[in-house]
């Protein structure tokens, strides 16, 4: 669940899908939930109605991520792809991992965090780490592995 009043940093693009979503959950999804509900209602007795507490819990599941999703927009700050000196939420940052090859990582706000696709999150031990360090500058990430140091060879 998202933190009350904490600030989080979102693309625009990924704004809109969390909107979409939002829009999705209050008018199709808590609709149809309701019809579940009504139906596993007229079944009779719910002390024993598998069908009602699972729908009450599909509800209870609803309810929580409308929570989460209007607290995280309601806190979104957008972030663009920034060129910086140091390393910030929406900088992409080239760096080498104890002497290896080059790697490169855009650094976003924890919703967009995929490593699949090489987007750290700024709340994560490496994120938080390179925070404020400029390019030629070498950091140290300590891991369950023990301690890796990067350097930063370019900030775009």
């Amino acid at each position: 669940m998202a933190d009350l009043n904490q600030q989080h940093y979102l693309t625009q693009e990924k704004k809109q899908e969390l909107e979409q979503e939002l829009k999705r959950l209050k008018t199709i999804e808590r609709k149809k939930i309701a019809e579940d509900l009504d139906y596993a209602k007229s079944l009779g007795d719910l002390s024993e109605n598998a069908e009602y507490h699972e729908a009450r819990d599909k509800q209870a599941d609803i309810e929580d991520r409308i929570k989460e999703l209007e607290e995280i927009l309601r806190h979104a700050k957008i972030i663009v792809n920034c060129h910086s000196e140091t390393v910030e939420v929406g900088t992409t940052v080239v760096m080498s991992r104890d002497g290896g090859p080059e790697e490169e990582f855009v650094v976003v706000g924890s919703e967009e965090f995929d490593l699949t696709a090489c987007r750290i999150s700024y709340e994560s031990p490496l994120g938080a780490t390179l925070l404020g360090h400029k390019k030629g500058e070498t950091v140290k990430v300590s891991t369950p592995r023990g301690e890796i140091e990067y350097k930063i060879i370019e900030i775009k």
